[in-house]
């Protein structure tokens, strides 16, 4: 396994300096020159919505606290984060952007709403928030290297952090988007060996599912002599299971790491295809992952007590230790190698979004805007290489001082960026009456509220609060800016009518 891992890290840095070769301006390095086609684009979206913080984090504690109901959040992550995000967005995003001259989301909210200054908030708002979801995406990494090579997590994230800010600066995304689709293909086969060999370890199908939910429904009922019970499980409140569901499939539609899959988009007649190709990629990945996650209650007791954790409530189980368990117990080695590659490709992927996003916030819509105009391609493309590993520096020691909050870091940055972004940028897209003022308004109450509902509770209540509630502070965070948006819009002046019909593609403007 270690052979095979460093013999797939060296397959990476190869391709980093073919990527780097045929990498000439900012437009090849954060766009791959704009010649993608519906396949790589379309897997290159879903390992940038899987990494392994679904795999270890989400997996690993839905499975635990809600059993198969979990499943819910992969089948509808398929169809609202995937499939209807590409109708729906697509052929919007891609045209609007075009007439704008925009291959950004700061410089799309800057062009829509004529201001220079969302531009300047926005590429904050990226750098800053995502820094905490691509430090849970290391973290969830380093858990699983961690259980199998039984190494210290300091040197497994370390060592992963190197690799992939190699990968990332040097690479851009004209070589990311090409292994990404390599990547996806060992997703996707991986994901299905991984269900299908799981199952059989556990007894066959029939016998997994009834033996899981059993063990489920004895550990979540205090009256219950369970002899295996190691400890009880306590289930999620309902509107905080929805709330992830939610979360997790919306957001998506306004994180700017994935809004940036369109603005590649080379041709109009191939969303549908990507989209169907993004849905059937997500049901397998995102339920395969949940799937896997919900049979942790079939581990042995004595196995799970070794899980087993001091808190504030009591002793609980550390969830992101459950799924790396299933995997060590009941795969082969060879497959676990493939799982360990699987899990490995998927966040790489992610962080590779994540990593271009946050440093062309600060290189195109910063530096170059306003900083350094007028400078040389060369220069500019050394500069977002430059940011992309302190990004990558800055996630790593985010990830070294608390690797356990896989979730509750992810949530934070959904809910934010997602919360700031969604509303103003859907608006922006379908209705011609959204104001500067307007999108403003919606901007800084989605990133208030999500971050006043989770360091409220952080620093009035207790920190296990927060990292129970952040799924709901994401939700409400996303809520609430679209009643803002059109209230704020209907008693502000318009934006300026020749700017909203070159958007919209108006013929008059046109012509």
């Amino acid at each position: 396994m270690l052979i095979i891992t460093i013999i797939f890290f060296v397959v990476l840095l190869v391709i980093a300096a073919w990527g780097m070769k045929r990498t000439e301006n900012i437009n090849d390095f954060f766009l791959g020159g704009k010649t993608l086609g519906p396949w790589i684009l379309a897997i290159s979206y879903g390992t940038a919505y899987f990494s392994a913080v679904v795999f270890i984090g989400f997996a690993g504690q839905f499975g635990w606290l809600c059993s198969f109901r979990a499943l819910w959040v992969g089948v509808m992550n398929a169809i609202v984060g995937g499939l209807l995000a590409w109708l729906v967005l697509g052929r919007a995003t891609r045209r609007m952007t075009q007439r704008l001259g925009t291959m950004t989301m700061p410089e799309f909210f800057s062009a829509r709403y004529n201001t220079n200054g969302m531009k300047i908030t926005t590429a904050i708002i990226i750098f800053v928030f995502l820094l905490p979801y691509s430090a849970s995406v290391f973290a969830g990494l380093s858990y699983l290297f961690q259980h199998v090579f039984h190494v210290e997590m300091w040197i497994v994230l370390t060592t992963i952090t190197v690799v992939t800010g190699l990968y990332i600066v040097f690479g851009g995304y004209k070589a990311a988007a090409r292994i990404d689709f390599l990547q996806g293909m060992i997703m996707f086969i991986g994901s299905l060996l991984m269900v299908i060999w799981v199952v059989r370890y556990f007894g066959g199908f029939s016998d997994a599912i009834s033996g899981a939910y059993k063990n489920y429904l004895l550990r979540t009922d205090p009256a219950s002599n369970f002899p295996d019970r190691v400890v009880s499980v306590k289930p999620i409140p309902d509107f905080i299971f929805w709330s992830v569901v939610f979360m997790t499939s919306l957001a998506p539609w306004g994180l700017p790491q994935m809004v940036h899959k369109y603005y590649a988009i080379k041709d109009e007649s191939q969303i549908f295809r990507g989209a169907v190709i993004t849905l059937i990629f997500a049901l397998v990945i995102g339920c395969a992952a949940y799937f896997t996650g919900c049979l942790s209650h079939l581990l042995p007791a004595d196995l799970l007590r070794t899980a087993v954790q001091e808190g504030p409530g009591g002793p609980a189980v550390d969830v992101n230790t459950l799924v790396p368990m299933i995997l060590i117990q009941a795969l082969p080695e060879w497959l676990l190698g493939l799982i360990l590659l699987l899990v490995l490709s998927a966040s790489m992927s992610t962080l590779c979004s994540l990593v271009l996003v946050s440093a062309s916030a600060i290189s195109i819509d910063l530096y170059k805007g306003y900083i350094a105009v007028g400078k040389s391609a060369q220069h500019y493309l050394w500069v977002i290489r430059i940011l992309s590993g302190i990004f990558v520096l800055f996630s790593y020691l985010i990830a070294l001082f608390n690797p356990s909050w896989i979730v509750a870091l992810m949530s934070l940055s959904w809910g934010a960026i997602a919360g700031a972004f969604l509303s103003p940028y859907m608006y922006g897209l379908f209705w011609r009456r959204t104001t500067k003022a307007g999108a403003y308004a919606g901007m800084w109450s989605g990133l208030l509220i999500a971050n006043g509902i989770y360091w409220g509770l952080f620093f009035g209540n207790s920190p296990a609060m927060a990292k129970a509630y952040a799924p709901f502070a994401a939700s409400v965070a996303m809520i609430v800016p679209f009643v803002v948006v059109p209230i704020v819009s209907l008693m502000t002046p318009p934006v300026d009518s020749e700017i909203v019909a070159k958007a919209f593609g108006d013929k008059k403007n046109e012509e």
